[in-house]
């Protein structure tokens, strides 16, 4: 048997953990560039905020009642990491499925106690990191996402299911993990509106005009496991990190200090993996959706002489393929940095004739220990720095972020 742990409006929730006013409220979390809705609270679903809506495009007089957050991912990251801890000290087996969201595995708990100690987690979790959460058991991890959307209506906030439950015939085809809407449709138009119709199609027919995909999915309601637990992170085939600017950019000099600083960014993800680098992408971008603007859209990328994860030797790549790229008379909104072709560090084959300096890791070492102390920032390289007090012009918009609470003692509660 299998649980699905998942995080109830999980940004929503995390903001709320530090700021208990907000319980109760209207609370709406941005994206990047405090533009669309990427999280509500149901008090905001309530007044109508959709999912992925354009703040702007909220009607007046609802959005003087929402309490807006700019998206901290520091902050839901680290809540989301500190769940996962307490999930792994309870049960043997535990996949991390997204931010929010994790499977665990139930072998060795007794079928009668697996509602007890899914409650037991719950309340652990709520009482150590403030996130309320909900939890769907079931054989498989497509019933046990049924028997999550359950819980969410269900007191006490678990909910144990099979492929025999009631409920099946009234849960809509397309909140099935592995529907989307295009196939919802098509299965409406066929008759198949309900998990319980989807379980009863044929097989054959299913697989033939659906695909593997859905044709898995019916057998997991049914109750064979077609999906099993992963522990094991897959590798990654690439790190990016990219962002739009909240104002154009036209010179070279604020260009290449963002570039800096997203390089600076997707080399501390590569180390903390473990990983190297053997190239290095770069992206440049006009805003496409600025009628009349004059449009340019390059992107340059670059073999290292050997795998690497020192940020200088890929920051010195990235600011050259900038250099090479850029245009004056341009108005650039975005960019972003690759890393790819990724391999783990202690299988670096080394190359006989580039020379490795033994102290570049240590020095990545130091530089990664005194931003995990101080704040991400703290130790950085000058190319990426800005005039002390001055926000770069290329900065992305939070105009309502909150503290970070968890990563900076200047930004940790004070209890009065």
């Amino acid at each position: 048997m299998l649980g699905l742990v998942d995080g109830n409006n999980f940004y929503a929730s995390c903001e709320r953990a530090f700021q208990p006013d907000l319980i109760g409220r209207p609370v709406v979390i941005l994206s990047n560039n405090d533009g669309c809705a990427i999280a509500r609270s149901n008090e905001a679903k309530a007044l109508g905020v959709r999912m992925g809506q354009p703040i702007h495009e909220v009607d007046p007089t609802i959005r003087k009642q929402l309490l807006i957050r700019s998206a901290n991912f520091g902050l839901y990251g680290d809540l989301s990491g500190r769940i996962v801890t307490i999930l792994r000290d309870l049960f043997p087996r535990v996949e991390v499925y997204s931010i929010d969201e994790s499977f665990i595995s139930l072998e060795g708990i007794p079928v009668a106690d697996h509602v007890h100690v899914a409650r037991v987690a719950r309340d652990r979790i709520l009482q150590w990191t403030g996130i309320p959460c909900c939890v769907g058991i079931g054989p498989t991890k497509t019933l046990a996402k049924l028997g999550n959307k359950l819980a969410k209506k269900t007191p006490g906030g678990v909910m144990a299911v099979d492929a025999g439950i009631p409920e099946l015939a009234a849960y809509p085809v397309e909140d099935l993990w592995g529907v989307g809407r295009k196939f919802a449709a098509r299965l409406g138009a066929e008759g198949i509106l309900t998990a319980r119709d989807l379980m009863g199609a044929d097989p054959e027919t299913l697989r033939a005009r659906y695909g593997v995909v859905l044709a898995r999915t019916q057998r997991e309601l049914q109750g064979v496991v077609c999906a099993e637990l992963v522990q094991d992170e897959p590798d990654r085939q690439q790190i990016v990190c990219s962002r739009s600017f909240k104002n154009d950019v036209e010179s070279l000099e604020d260009l290449q200090q963002a570039v800096a600083t997203f390089a600076i960014r997707a080399c501390e993800k590569l180390r903390k993996r473990g990983l190297m680098c053997s190239g290095v992408w770069v992206w440049i971008n006009t805003n496409p959706f600025k009628p009349g603007a004059r449009q340019y859209h390059p992107s340059k990328a670059f073999n290292l002489i050997g795998p690497s994860s020192d940020t200088r030797e890929v920051l010195s790549v990235a600011q050259a393929l900038t250099r090479a790229m850029f245009k004056k008379g341009y108005r650039y909104k975005k960019a972003g940095v690759g890393l790819l072709d990724l391999t783990h560090g202690d299988l670096q084959q080394a190359d006989l004739f580039a020379g490795i300096d033994p102290r570049s890791a240590k020095l990545m070492e130091v530089m990664d220990a005194a931003n995990r102390k101080f704040g991400r920032g703290s130790v950085t390289l000058a190319s990426a720095a800005s005039r002390r007090g001055a926000t770069p012009k290329w900065a992305m918009r939070q105009d309502s972020l909150s503290p970070a609470y968890t990563q900076k003692w200047s930004d940790i509660l004070k209890v009065r």
